[in-house]
């Protein structure tokens, strides 16, 4: 479980580095030919790139996400058993186990 949420921490900070990163590099001229540019062309060149970026971000995200073993997560059997019963149950049964459940509160 740690390892998702490192997973997801990483993707997250660096949803937020990336775009303001390319939009500083940008502003302040720190990339070769951006002080030739217009300022209209700045600005939709540097949106347009910190835009892609955080898809990019989470399209790799995705992938890791989808490359991470099935197998490796198990749910809860008591979960499964419950889940499994509600399911197999008529909706009428369902329906007036819950209003027994609520007559005991």
């Amino acid at each position: 479980m740690a390892g998702v949420i490192q997973k997801f921490v990483t993707a997250s900070l660096f949803m937020w580095i990336t775009p303001v990163a390319i939009l500083y590099a940008f502003n302040n001229n720190l990339l070769p030919g951006a002080s030739d540019m217009s300022p209209y062309s700045l600005t939709l060149l540097s949106g347009f790139l910190a835009v892609i970026s955080v898809n990019i971000v989470i399209a790799f995200y995705i992938y890791m996400a989808m490359k991470e073993p099935s197998d490796k997560h198990k749910p809860d059997p008591a979960f499964l058993a419950e889940a499994k019963a509600s399911v197999s149950q008529p909706i009428g049964e369902a329906d007036s186990s819950s209003q027994s459940s609520k007559k005991e509160e």
